[in-house]
């Protein structure tokens, strides 16, 4: 399973997004601080889900972050995150 594949599965167990897009974007770092040459270090996440309503932007990236606690810790090495509830999605 890829580390990309990883992500989707436990933001999707944590938070039954109504929408989810994980890119793999480690080809855009090549050659700075955390690449790898089979990439998957650096990620951008789109995630839509109710279990954001009424929480600030921080405490939403503090309960991203402690659900990819493992990737975190291990190979990834930049996490960029867009992290909405559907209230606030047109």
């Amino acid at each position: 399973m890829t580390v990309q594949h990883q992500i989707a599965t436990k933001l999707t167990a944590a938070f039954a997004p109504t929408g989810l897009d994980v890119v793999d974007e480690s080809h855009l770092h090549a050659g700075h601080a955390g690449h790898r040459p089979g990439g998957e270090t650096h990620f951008r996440v789109y995630i839509v889900s109710p279990a954001f309503d009424g929480k600030s932007r921080i405490e939403r990236h503090r309960m991203i972050h402690q659900t990819l606690s493992e990737e975190l810790a291990g190979g990834v090495h930049a996490l960029a995150l867009k992290v909405h509830a559907p209230s606030e999605v047109s």
